[in-house]
């Protein structure tokens, strides 16, 4: 797996402009469609797994199911990046975003919601920088 290093010099760095540059990095990199596989911050990393290193398991887990391009975006971001060009996708995910009565937003999950339009706990996640938005 190649590494590029993204210096990063401006203002803090949110999560969300983070995945972009390594977004638009694996773009340049002739990704024709780019895909996180796994992430790594100094606070957290995805995937987890529990007694895994946390430091080294999301890099190992990125490349052993597809990325083959590493992005460090600045000191703080790293993601494992693959190309999703040749997968099939889904027509239809039974996902849809709903507010709460004080305006937070959540990423629920159909079948169990039913015809509510009030986030569950069974059926809703809250929607935050980690939180695929299903808009």
């Amino acid at each position: 797996m190649r590494t590029i290093r993204i210096e990063y010099f401006d203002q803090e760095l949110s999560y969300k402009h983070a995945k972009f540059l390594a977004w638009d990095t694996a773009r340049k990199e002739r990704m024709q469609d780019p895909t996180v596989m796994a992430w790594h911050t100094p606070q957290a990393a995805s995937p987890r797994f529990e007694g895994g290193n946390p430091d080294s398991w999301w890099e190992k887990y990125g490349e052993g199911n597809g990325g083959r391009l590493r992005v460090d975006v600045g000191e703080d971001y790293a993601f494992v990046m693959m190309d999703t060009r040749a997968y099939e996708t889904l027509d239809h995910i039974p996902l849809r975003n709903l507010l709460d009565g004080q305006g937070r937003q959540y990423v629920c999950y159909t079948p169990i919601l039913g015809d509510s339009r009030t986030p569950t706990p069974e059926a809703c996640y809250p929607l935050d920088d980690w939180t695929a938005d299903q808009y």
